[in-house]
């Protein structure tokens, strides 16, 4: 049985040929050093307890499928926050939650795209976003984050990428992979193109309260009330509760003829039946109660002293650089091409997991266009991104490729 031809073109690469192999060497007795994925739960980031004790307060009333949307005090609960960041007209009926971000990145995306049709997605990106514009017909156009700028937007290469057939523009902030938080500016140009060739927004804010060094994150759809957008969040990150499968989407600056698009997202609703109850009841309370991840990411706060600690090993291994993350959980080095002379960098991240058993990422699976950078997660403690950096440096230090 051969497998859909549409799915030869979607990489997914995070989870992809370096995970299998990761297995492979864990099924025959190795223990593999995992920095690869942001799951705060195995690095000891737990779910805050008022969360879970108000989700399994709910089971018993949880047991049957909900409303397609989602349930409606948790769908009250996510426009109030909206509100909040200044989306005034946000109201429960444009809100709709999903098995996490990653479902609904797909739906908003089913919902818009004809065959041919083109998104504008950040290079480098979170990987589902590509792979999903690809699955819905689509073509991700890439525009490129300026290294050089601390991976903000280029925004001159932004409108140089804009065609006849764009129909949207993915906008990650804080971004993943790179840490890059975006300044006002920056956002306020992205969205004037988006204006100008009537582009409808998607925005990726899954790390929107995760941000250090006195940085401002700013809510897009708070910056142009005017313009279609659907921004997206949920409490993997934020909360810690990454299993829960507890995502949201909200609807803003649409007017009365954003009917058809509605209809669609409906349909698509109805027919995955609905998100995960269980989980939906966690979401008054924890965007309605103490934001615990506020002590995680001031100074002396784990995330934040986690962050300090791994960049500062990783700069000090010779012919590696990194821009210090101001957002996210993830370090994108560098690789000084001059030291490193990689062609290759997946063949890096295995040769790397099969001589060092450690686990990380490479660049090109978040389709950035050369093969000199990788992703390290830095939730796990001080010792274990000790151990990482080290092997990671004594692996440097004589592969060639």
């Amino acid at each position: 049985m051969k497998q859909a031809q549409r799915l030869k073109s979607v990489r997914y690469d995070i989870r992809g040929p370096v995970l299998r192999r990761a297995q492979e060497l864990e099924d025959a007795g190795h223990q593999i050093l995992k920095l690869n994925l942001g799951n705060p739960a195995p690095w000891g980031l737990a779910t805050p307890e008022p969360i879970v004790a108000d989700m399994v307060h709910n089971l018993s009333s949880a047991q049957g499928y909900s409303d397609a949307r989602g349930i409606y005090s948790a769908r009250v609960a996510v426009a109030q926050y909206y509100q909040s960041q200044g989306v005034t007209d946000v109201q429960p009926e444009d809100v709709m939650l999903g098995n996490g971000v990653s479902e609904l990145i797909v739906m908003v995306l089913q919902a818009l795209l004809d065959a041919g049709d083109e998104v504008l997605v950040p290079s480098p990106d979170y990987p589902l976003w590509t792979g999903a514009v690809l699955l819905c017909g689509g073509r991700a156009v890439h525009y490129r984050c300026d290294e050089a700028a601390g991976w903000v937007p280029d925004l001159e290469h932004l409108a140089a990428r804009i065609g006849p057939d764009t129909r949207a523009m993915v906008i990650i902030n804080p971004n993943n992979p790179t840490g890059a938080v975006y300044p006002r500016e920056t956002l306020l140009g992205m969205l004037e193109l988006a204006r100008e060739h009537r582009l409808l927004v998607l925005t990726d804010e899954i790390y929107d309260k995760i941000v250090f060094d006195g940085q401002t994150h700013y809510t897009a759809a708070a910056l142009a009330p005017d313009i279609p957008m659907v921004s997206m969040g949920g409490l993997s990150k934020t909360y810690r509760a990454a299993g829960f499968r507890s995502g949201w989407l909200a609807l803003s600056g649409f007017t009365g003829h954003s009917g058809d698009y509605r209809e669609g997202l409906q349909l698509l609703a109805n027919m995955r039946l609905c998100p995960n109850v269980p989980g939906q009841h966690a979401i008054q309370t924890a965007l309605g109660g103490y934001q615990s991840i506020e002590a995680l990411i001031r100074p002396g706060g784990r995330l934040y002293e986690q962050r300090n600690h791994a960049w500062e090993k990783l700069v000090a291994i010779p012919g590696v650089d990194c821009v210090r993350p101001q957002g996210a959980l993830y370090l994108f080095a560098r690789l000084d091409p001059a030291i490193h002379k990689i062609h290759d960098d997946e063949r890096l991240i295995i040769d790397l997991l099969e001589q060092q058993h450690l686990l990380l990422s490479h660049g090109t699976g978040f389709n950035l266009d050369t093969p000199d950078h990788l992703r390290l997660v830095f939730l796990a403690p001080h010792e274990v991104l000790d151990d990482a950096t080290d092997r990671l440096s004594i692996f440097l230090e004589t592969y060639h490729q």
